[in-house]
């Protein structure tokens, strides 16, 4: 088959598969990512000046973490103006230069999008307080209290303590599922269907192309406000009740909204990524539509809660996503996630881990979503003081809860001051391990975690098996190696990944899944193995990734 090259990746091709599903999505933080007038914050101009750095590592689409005016109360994701550009990151002309930079380097850009909920300072909001008669009040959530300092509900915050926070102006409760400034929006108001989804009209013509959609599942509460079920009598990390969270996250009325947006997205050959955590596959199912109309690409999270390497966990999980209906999304860390080199690491292979997993998620079929640094083996810098952090959530639930700065920290570039990342020093404090754990460092190493990406990345965009082909599962009984098979018309990729410390020598099962047992090519392996392997005995190294193609 042949292959067009990513720039004419725009229409639907011959399999009936959209751009965004043989592109390769990377998130970046963009008060860390760049740092272009040293004032220890990353900006907009940081990103523009690395897009030749992502054209290089093969990615295709980035995600940038808000960039709105905010209060920074949750770091952007508290948004007081969807129409600007928050100083901090520069301006809106700022903005208009990367869309048309990445739009020559062939990178589409999308937006975090925080639809369910606003700053306290938004001036939405601030009309709606001022009283219960002011026409923008129904934009928001607000309740009469159960008694005199009673919250309507039992609902609480995930950041600690109740939703609710009295008004005392006006006597009544106003719910954030979030932090307390950060009021819920009524999607149940017609006004504030209206407002956002021009506020996507608005960014798609000026080159936006999608969206990821912040905190999917709580965009709607029950209409009854019916206190949720609590669970046994074990506190979370910040002292309150664990409860099932029915009546405040998931309910139907959401679908409709979702189906709406997507409207307008396909109108604009735009994409919707959703934040959709569930707790099982019918969940995930609902969110692509009935007649997948509605998230283009909602992220499986349960996949991230796999936090061990357990090849039965993963191939069960896999088929299960494999199977849902949509095209998989996957994902293994993120903003508010842990990074792959901390979870998986056992402290001494962490770089074979490192590679080991990008082999994972970036073979299967679907579309990845990588997390700015993982190429480099980036790892979690976590506060050791409570004066350290500025993570709000750390704040309220240290010591158990330490809050997302961890995985928030400066982009590792060079083996300079702030590792490059900015002449002052950063908003956060960049990893200790920075001056062999960058950019320019792996450029130059041959078998580093970042080259290794690189020629993953080059080899997913250009062996059509990875792009097109079915995903069969081999060896499911085996416990330390995940195999399987990607197939497309007549070529046949092999991925081999041994999850245990010690050498596996693996017999692939192909027979029984009819596939011809021939001599295999070696396209890709994180250790020496030979150009030709025998699929009858493959030797795999401890934490040792391999990718062949059946001859």
């Amino acid at each position: 088959m042949a292959l067009p090259s990513r720039s004419q990746q725009t229409a639907v091709d011959k399999e009936g598969h959209q751009w965004w599903q043989h592109a390769v999505f990377y998130e970046l933080y963009p008060r860390s990512f760049a740092d272009s007038n040293n004032d220890g914050i990353g900006d907009i101009p940081g990103v523009t000046s690395k897009l030749e750095y992502l054209r290089w590592l093969g990615v295709d689409a980035i995600w940038i973490a808000p960039m709105f005016p905010s209060p920074h109360v949750d770091w952007g994701y508290d948004v007081s103006d969807y129409y600007n550009v928050d100083p901090d990151y520069g301006t809106l002309q700022n903005m208009d230069e990367l869309l048309a930079k990445a739009k020559q380097q062939d990178i589409r850009v999308l937006l975090d999008f925080v639809l369910t909920y606003t700053s306290d300072q938004n001036k939405w909001f601030q009309e709606a307080k001022s009283s219960r008669s002011n026409p923008k009040r129904d934009w928001y959530i607000w309740r009469d209290g159960k008694g005199p300092g009673q919250p309507p509900n039992n609902w609480t915050s995930l950041f600690g303590g109740s939703a609710w926070k009295f008004d005392p102006a006006s006597d009544q409760w106003y719910y954030h599922y979030f932090y307390p400034p950060q009021p819920n929006l009524n999607w149940r108001n017609p006004e504030v269907e209206k407002n956002l989804f021009d506020v996507t009209r608005w960014w798609y013509k000026r080159g936006v192309a999608g969206f990821r959609l912040d905190a999917v599942d709580v965009m709607y509460v029950d209409s009854q406000f019916r206190d949720n079920p609590v669970v046994g009598t074990d506190k979370n990390a910040f002292g309150d009740p664990v409860e099932r969270e029915i009546y405040d996250k998931n309910q139907p009325e959401l679908h409709g909204v979702l189906r709406r947006l997507r409207k307008i997205a396909d109108e604009n050959n735009a994409v919707l990524i959703g934040e959709t955590w569930t707790s099982d596959i019918d969940q995930l199912r609902k969110y692509y539509g009935e007649h997948n109309d509605e998230v283009n690409m909602p992220m499986d999270f349960m996949f991230t809660t796999i936090n061990k390497l357990s090849p039965a966990d993963f191939r069960k999980q896999i088929q299960w996503v494999d199977g849902s209906g949509g095209w998989p999304v996957y994902v293994l860390s993120n903003h508010d996630i842990r990074r792959v080199y901390d979870r998986y690491g056992d402290g001494q292979h962490n770089d074979q881990i490192a590679k080991l997993m990008a082999s994972l998620y970036l073979t299967l079929r679907g579309t990845p979503v990588m997390y700015y640094g993982e190429e480099i083996g980036m790892e979690n810098n976590d506060p050791k003081r409570p004066e350290d952090v500025k993570d709000s959530m750390g704040k309220a639930g240290w010591p158990k809860e330490k809050g997302r700065d961890g995985e928030r920290t400066p982009m590792q570039w060079n083996a300079k001051a702030n590792a490059g990342f900015s002449a002052v020093a950063p908003w956060l404090p960049v990893g200790a391990r920075y001056k062999s754990y960058n950019v320019d460092i792996q450029k130059k190493d041959p078998n580093s975690i970042l080259n290794y990406y690189r020629l993953l990345l080059s080899l997913r965009h250009t062996n059509a098996a990875l792009l097109e082909g079915k995903y069969i599962a081999l060896n499911e009984d085996d416990p330390n190696v995940l195999a399987y098979a990607r197939i497309y018309q007549t070529k046949t990729v092999l991925v081999v990944l041994n999850m245990s410390g010690v050498l596996q020598k693996v017999r692939l099962d192909l027979a029984s899944k009819d596939i011809h047992a021939h001599p295999a090519k070696t396209l890709l392996s994180s250790f020496a193995a030979p150009k030709q392997v025998d699929v009858d005995e493959i030797s795999v190294e401890p934490f040792g990734a391999w990718v062949g193609e059946i001859q």
